[in-house]
């Protein structure tokens, strides 16, 4: 059997980074950047205030205090968005808002809390020392630094970074758009009625979102039958527009296995026994020259795991993001366990963290039908194809899966 290292080795090998595609902002989410981002000016662009209040000399309020209230004439109103010039002098002050550019000859800024609130005349009841409650033009970020560098994936903050240095469009290599399908005759949607022999599809659905999780776009395509034909002309459907495509069952060594039947010797699809449990039967390859094409196994189980196993880190190589599985932890038994010799097992657990160190508990059920065990777990505890048992208080690797 091939070793799970050489067969993920074989599908990062094959995998070619997506093209780089100009976005606007709002499409922009999630992807990666292709190119730095420097800022064309400071930010701030100009000296502004950090709170509504008055801008001041703190001169002037020096000697401010509850008992000894200092009062300034108000010379206007300076609001957010003000392009006019302002200047103060000694014993005169300006009305200021949040963001509102602080005026010439002020370098102090008095929170209106501190004060009575006067429009003509106001009474500050505090001093404020030079530089107070300002914000100084290019305290953030100055002109020509790079505020986010190639390779950086897209979220919320970063988002509001190239939109905060002006930016409308960027360079990103995008989601990669991944087709999901689910192959057997005996699968029914879920909220139909099933009859004997049959059961409801939970692969694709599982698999969809953990598409979405990845950092992927999942199209889930819904259940294909074991007509060949059926199987083929849908998977070469999705070629069109996915960036890779999902199958999960029909792939192992019975007598209907349909989607090894139609893609053997297409592209370069290889279907393999890797060393692992769950998820031995596996198959790869390329369609039309470059859309990656994972056929996984039919148990539920063994389908998640080798998604995060073999899938996930194949999304992140689409994105030319170093490709990892997830985040791998260690943490101590809270009960023995149990593997096969010469297989990498991968054990369903709950991963708990507290004081010291990370706590592991396998679940009781490691079936690769069994989806409860699956769905009350937040973790995979990995064992080495040379290990064969652990007890109880000994430290193991552990894959998160949340």
């Amino acid at each position: 059997m091939k070793r799970v290292d050489e067969h993920l080795a074989d599908i990062l090998g094959a995998i070619r980074e997506l093209p780089p595609l100009e976005l606007a902002l709002p499409e922009s989410y999630g992807g990666v950047l292709a190119e730095p981002v420097t800022a064309p000016v400071d930010l701030p662009p100009f000296d502004n205030s950090a709170m509504d209040g008055y801008a001041v000399l703190a001169s002037d309020v020096a000697s401010a205090a509850e008992t000894s209230p200092v009062t300034l004439s108000v010379v206007g109103d300076i609001a957010a968005g003000d392009q006019g010039a302002y200047g103060i002098g000694p014993g005169l002050c300006a009305r200021i808002m949040t963001g509102a550019p602080l005026p010439g000859g002020a370098d102090a800024i008095v929170p209106v809390e501190w004060t009575d609130g006067g429009t003509a005349k106001v009474t500050i009841r505090r001093s404020a020392t030079p530089g107070h409650y300002i914000r100084r033009a290019g305290e953030d970020v100055t002109a020509g630094q790079t505020v986010l560098p190639a390779g950086t994936r897209l979220g919320p903050a970063q988002i509001g970074m190239l939109a905060a240095v002006g930016r409308a469009r960027v360079l990103v290599r995008p989601r990669p758009r991944v087709a999901v399908l689910s192959t057997g005759s005996e699968l029914i949607e879920p909220g139909r009625p099933v009859g004997p022999g049959q059961i409801w599809d939970s692969n694709s659905f599982a698999l969809t979102a953990a598409v979405t999780e990845a950092g992927g776009v999942g199209f889930r395509q819904g259940t294909v039958g074991d007509d060949p034909r059926e199987v083929l002309a849908t998977i070469e459907e999705q070629l069109a527009y996915a960036d890779l495509i999902i199958t999960s069952g029909g792939v192992s060594m019975g007598a209907r296995d349909v989607v090894k039947e139609v893609l053997s010797g297409l592209g370069t699809m290889r279907f393999e026994k890797v060393a692992m449990r769950p998820g031995k039967p596996q198959g790869f390859g390329l369609l039309d020259d470059h859309v990656p094409v994972f056929t996984l196994p039919g148990n539920p189980v063994s389908a998640y795991v080798s998604f995060q196993v073999f899938v996930r880190p194949a999304l992140r190589a689409l994105q030319g993001l170093p490709p990892a599985p997830p985040r791998t932890v260690r943490a101590r038994l809270t009960a023995p366990i149990i593997s096969p010799d010469g297989l990498r097992h991968y054990l369903r657990a709950a991963v708990a963290y507290g004081e010291g160190e990370p706590r592991v508990t396998p679940a009781e059920g490691q079936g690769s039908h069994q989806v409860f065990a699956l769905a009350s777990s937040n973790a995979l505890i990995v064992v080495p194809e040379d290990v064969t048992e652990r007890a109880a208080g000994d430290l193991v690797d552990v894959l998160e899966l949340s």
